[in-house]
């Protein structure tokens, strides 16, 4: 991939020019009218594949809100709240408002400035100092009154101003951009917190559910061995089982409080203000133990099996981190051509009108007036080199700009590979977890069976409970890994600013 400037690139600095090119070229320029020095723009070219693998993905344009497939009504209200709230977001609509005020100044150096005074002053001039313009002589003192207008306007010859306006809508194009790309982060986090609580949720409830048949298998380890058949090695190891599972809610807990603070922080809110809206009862039943499970994992939201992921050359449009490395690229060319400009004259016209008097009734008189126009020309003789140097730095950045932006498609395009390897990877693990979990509830249920029938010891039990709350935990984390890959992968998308990336100029 690469990101091509103008060729006239930054590289080849402009000669610095001498007295008589200039004098030729200030006379062409007022014959035919402005010009613009330095490289114009062109919007780079972003390399990307013809087409994505086709084993990863489907047919179809990205969803851009993405949210609402994962059938969870809950995460899109979140979503919304944060993209509303979150104080990141309004940092960067602050820059941004910031980038516009400062395109705003800019931009007023292509109009006239004009200026109004009105002023009075009492004074008296020394009796043997130089001549006293108030006639007195310094014996008295005396009041002069000055009103009047001033205008003065840079004639933009070589494109100085408009180079550096031209900079100034690349900026607040940038600042667009970061604020896209913040909207685009916070939904992000906002749904990977969410989907992580859920997961989080639905271990504690598995845990619980795994607890419940502990604390029975122990009630029936304890009443079998006063029937003389278990023994105190059977209870005893009941009793750890029951214990080992109990230690393992609290850290359950502490995740949870973790993570609806960690949503709080996204949609500005105090810590534990979401708590009784997320805290959502996952009612399971111990004696249906594949019930059970099967309502835990169904909290946990789930996208679509395969993702559309459109086509890559719309990959450019749709990331906000490359289309804000785009605007950089153009901000630092059209630096080039400002600090070019700086090589050549500055002229200006000024006129003023006003009035003077040494008595306020007589201001604005006829015999009052005084004016003054004509053209002043500023043309830069020895500097030590500092209009180079600034050149030269603006050469600079342009070429740096132009590597951020190739490597930021880089990016872009390795982010969507590994995420959508990741998204079939983990769907793959699910599919056998799936299939694992099954097979581990039926032997639980068997060995119990037989347990209660005396033909196995409570060791089987131990170890098929032992099996089942290890892959039913993974289960769990392989649908929250999956869930979470797909996030990451319409992120990587670039889809999601879109509807609420509107914001009025």
């Amino acid at each position: 991939m690469s990101a091509r400037p103008h060729p006239a690139s930054a590289g080849r600095l402009q000669p610095r020019p001498t007295l008589t090119t200039t004098l030729a070229t200030l006379l062409i320029a007022t014959l035919t009218g402005c010009t613009t020095l330095g490289p114009d723009f062109q919007p780079p070219t972003a390399q990307l594949p013809a087409a994505w693998p086709a084993q990863q993905s489907a047919a179809g344009a990205v969803d851009l809100l993405w949210w609402h497939s994962f059938g969870d009504p809950l995460l899109p209200s979140l979503i919304a709240r944060a993209t509303a709230d979150n104080l990141d977001l309004q940092t960067a609509t602050s820059r941004l408002e910031q980038a516009r005020a400062a395109r705003t100044s800019i931009a007023g150096a292509q109009q006239p400035e004009l200026n109004a005074t009105l002023d009075a002053a009492r004074a008296r001039n020394s009796q043997i100092g130089l001549l006293d313009p108030s006639g007195l002589n310094g014996t008295h003192p005396y009041t002069v009154g000055n009103a009047g207008l001033s205008a003065s306007w840079e004639l933009d010859l070589w494109g100085r101003v408009r180079r550096t306006v031209e900079t100034a809508d690349a900026q607040v194009e940038a600042a667009q951009e970061q604020r896209h790309a913040v909207l685009l982060a916070v939904a992000a986090e906002t749904a990977h917190a969410y989907i992580q609580l859920r997961a989080t949720q639905s271990l504690s409830a598995l845990t619980q559910k795994n607890l419940d048949i502990a604390r029975d298998s122990a009630r029936l380890t304890a009443l079998r061995r006063q029937e003389g058949v278990a023994t105190e090695l059977d209870v005893a190891r009941a009793a750890a089982q029951v214990a080992t599972i109990e230690a393992r809610l609290p850290a359950l807990a502490q995740r949870e409080h973790q993570l609806i603070s960690a949503l709080g922080l996204l949609l500005a809110q105090p810590p534990q203000a979401l708590s009784k809206e997320l805290s959502k009862e996952l009612t399971t039943s111990a004696g249906d133990a594949s019930e059970a499970g099967d309502h835990a994992l169904s909290t946990i939201p789930a996208g679509p099996q395969l993702t559309a992921l459109g086509l890559p050359s719309e990959l450019a449009q749709r990331r906000p981190d490359i289309r804000r490395a785009s605007a950089v690229l153009h901000a630092a060319t059209a630096g080039i051509g400002a600090a070019q400009a700086d090589f050549y004259p500055r002229i200006s016209l000024g006129a003023s009108v006003g009035s003077q008097a040494m008595q306020l009734s007589e201001l604005g008189s006829w015999d009052s007036r005084s004016f003054g126009i004509g053209p002043s020309i500023s043309l830069p003789l020895f500097d030590r080199g500092r209009r180079a140097g600034t050149l030269a730095l603006s050469a600079a950045r342009q070429q740096e700009a132009a590597l951020a932006y190739r490597k930021t498609v880089l990016t872009a395009w390795h982010e969507v590979d590994e995420a959508a390897n990741a998204v079939r990877a983990q769907q793959q693990r699910q599919q056998g977890l799936t299939t694992a979990t099954g097979q581990t509830r039926r032997a639980l249920g068997y060995a119990q069976q037989q347990y209660q029938a005396g033909s196995v010891d409570f060791l089987n039990v131990l170890s098929a409970q032992d099996a089942l709350l290890s892959t039913e935990a993974a289960l769990t984390e392989s649908r929250a890994a999956a869930a979470l890959a797909q996030v990451d992968l319409y992120k990587a998308l670039g889809g999601g600013w879109q509807e609420h990336g509107k914001l009025s100029p």
